[in-house]
């Protein structure tokens, strides 16, 4: 590969945001999660892309979250609002 990559680009992902990511890599036999990465960035990059629209950085996660990003789950914990059987 002759392409330099001379930038690094650091992402907090939510741990439903990673299943999916390594779930693309998987299904396409990427050897990597950065391919995985860079190659979904391709991807989105070719179809039409939001405005902002004022939106907050948090509105822009992959799965459907609350107003702060979280619930509060039993015993104090913080956990998403993805149905854990992929019906929400």
């Amino acid at each position: 590969m002759s392409e330099m990559r001379d930038e690094r680009l650091q992402v907090m992902l939510s741990p439903e945001e990673l299943t999916a990511i390594d779930d693309f890599r998987f299904k396409h036999r990427m050897p990597t999660r950065a391919a995985a990465v860079r190659e979904l960035l391709k991807l989105g990059l070719t179809v039409a892309t939001a405005d902002g629209g004022g939106m907050k950085s948090s509105n822009y996660g992959v799965f459907r979250r609350g107003p702060d990003g979280h619930t509060s789950g039993h015993n104090g914990q913080s956990r998403s609002n993805v149905d854990p059987d992929g019906a929400g």
